[in-house]
């Protein structure tokens, strides 16, 4: 049973002084003026408690009659406050202020130009930017997407360029579901379901959808937690789900499986994940269906063929370098290929994880995603499967730079989290979100309007994809495809600048095969096995000189 909201108490004060107002104005005959005073301003307050409690546009306001009303004043001053007493206008918080108001304007459909030039220092170590062309070209106008399926696929899909990133049902909540779902039938995008499995939220509005299987298998699991077959071939072969994700880890706490909190597990939860209530629901860290990289692959055909053949690939954190190799080793001893692969990068997000996997575990998107695409070229491999990237993925530029260093598309979760109303108060977990977008409080996830929430997420879309389609015809390209290493540059120190190109020195066509000596790859090459996931060979520890 939900407690009673006690973010209403100044609301409820203020009628209750209204009333308290009107009675002492009536009985007492030596009031004075005050009761008149008193009561004008509680009931004008109660007034303004009323029409935020009632209103659509604003989820804070919505959730926190009255007292909301001081954020957005404080979010008035705030610019001000920095401005004057603060040298720095950077922010401590996980995404930056100026990411989140690009986000908003475009979710409002509002212009995101801004004056007097770049807000960044571009003498500052880590500074970016993309090459323009003197013959620039004019921007193309077309739906930017591309077909997933590799050989073995018998209903490949036409994805977006830019797509939902797995968010489960629990980690937020059904109403943020129900919004994003429909922004992506809007918008013609795939929304992904994470791994808490399909609910009635994600089926509502008949968006596209990518089934994210977990260590958990929540939602083809057996009542012992092993995978189902019979429940995944029922599932998957639903026509909205057009391609099945299995997720090995997720860049925010790789290592760990997934965590959703006793306080957040609702009936329907609980259903929906076929687990049971009064206990916090944890992923195992990993999978129980296989123990090797050959029948990992094995697992993703029968996976496949249980769909009907529709394009089913997995999702990780760039680990051991060797691990990944074994899976590369696997595909070509076994001739199975997944059709697709997501790069997830240690920035990314969760609602919840241990401080030091949130830091220091997992290797960052740009590092795994050129590791793994190089990988797969030279292992002959990457014609075969297409590649996803995640991990703050928020801008055309970030798009860019990912499709640059080798994606095939990507996909993003804070960003549509920002368009449906997130603010970032970083209460995931809790439950108490002010906005409702990961609360699974109904008294709180009510303020999220859903048919407004989901033209914001189109419109986000429509406008991220538009303004990379602006930089690709300013870089004088006409598809994105055509993004390489060498159109981006990178400040490494005030006197230095190299190409994306020169960080990394890409392998050649099927170099692996026959022995390499790129640095990266040569020695966790040798230590690749497909049959299992430890390195062939134990690493060699260095003599210990003693020192006198």
């Amino acid at each position: 049973m939900t407690s009673f909201p006690t973010r209403y108490l100044v609301w409820i004060a203020c009628i209750g002084l209204a009333v308290a107002g009107v009675a002492a104005w009536a009985l007492l005959d030596d009031a004075g003026r005050w009761p008149v005073w008193l009561t004008g301003i509680a009931t004008a307050f109660s007034l303004l408690g009323l029409r935020d409690f009632t209103q659509h546009k604003h989820a804070v306001l919505r959730n926190y009659p009255v007292i909301g009303h001081m954020r957005y004043l404080l979010e008035k001053i705030r610019p001000e406050i920095r401005q004057y007493f603060f040298e720095s206008d950077k922010d401590g918080t996980p995404f930056s202020r100026d990411q989140r108001a690009i986000v908003y304007q475009r979710a409002k459909q509002q212009k995101d130009s801004r004056p007097f030039g770049t807000q960044f220092d571009v003498y500052e170590d880590g500074f970016e930017w993309i090459h323009h062309s003197i013959a620039a070209r004019s921007v193309r106008n077309d739906p930017i997407g591309l077909t997933i399926g590799g050989p073995d696929c018998v209903q490949p899909y036409r994805a977006s360029i830019l797509n939902i990133s797995a968010m489960s049902y629990g980690s937020i909540s059904p109403t943020a579901i129900r919004a994003l779902n429909r922004g992506a039938a809007i918008g013609g995008f795939a929304h992904d379901t994470g791994e808490g499995g399909v609910s009635d939220h994600h089926r509502r509005h008949g968006g596209d959808l990518i089934w994210e299987i977990g260590t958990g298998y929540f939602g083809c699991r057996t009542p012992d937690g092993k995978f189902d077959a019979e429940l995944f071939r029922d599932g998957a072969r639903d026509d909205q789900i057009k391609m099945v994700e299995l997720k090995l880890s997720q860049g925010a706490k790789p290592g760990r499986g997934g965590l959703l909190p006793e306080a957040k597990i609702t009936d329907e939860i609980a259903k929906v994940r076929g687990v049971p209530q009064g206990a916090d629901c944890v992923s195992p860290p990993s999978h129980s269906t296989f123990t090797t990289p050959i029948e990992m692959m094995e697992f993703i055909a029968r996976m496949r063929e249980l769909s009907g053949g529709k394009p089913t690939g997995f999702k990780l954190c760039i680990g051991h370098p060797w691990e990944f190799l074994a899976l590369c080793k696997a595909m070509i001893e076994t001739g199975i290929t997944p059709d697709f692969i997501v790069i997830d990068g240690s920035e990314g997000g969760t609602g919840a994880a241990p401080l030091e996997f949130l830091d220091n575990v997992g290797m960052p998107l740009r590092e795994g995603l050129l590791f793994a695409v190089n990988a797969l070229v030279g292992a002959g491999l990457r014609d075969r499967i297409k590649v996803g990237a995640s991990g703050k993925v928020t801008t055309g530029f970030d798009i860019a730079r990912a499709m640059a260093l080798g994606a095939d598309w990507c996909n993003a979760a804070r960003g549509f989290m920002f368009a449906v109303g997130c603010i970032q108060a970083q209460t995931c977990h809790t439950g108490k979100c002010p906005t409702g977008v990961t609360s699974t409080d109904p008294t709180r996830y009510r303020a999220i309007k859903v048919v407004d929430k989901a033209e914001r997420v189109a419109n986000f879309h429509a406008a991220t994809v538009a303004s990379l389609a602006e930089l690709v015809a300013a870089a004088g390209l006409d598809d994105p495809n055509e993004l390489r290493p060498e159109h981006f540059r990178r400040r490494t120190s005030p006197d230095d600048i190299v190409s994306f190109a020169a960080h990394f020195r890409a392998l050649q066509p099927g170099e692996l095969l026959g022995g390499t000596d790129h640095p990266l790859f040569q020695t966790p090459w040798d230590m690749a096995d497909a049959k299992t996931f430890k390195r062939a060979e134990p690493f060699k520890k260095p003599a210990v000189k003693e020192v006198l």
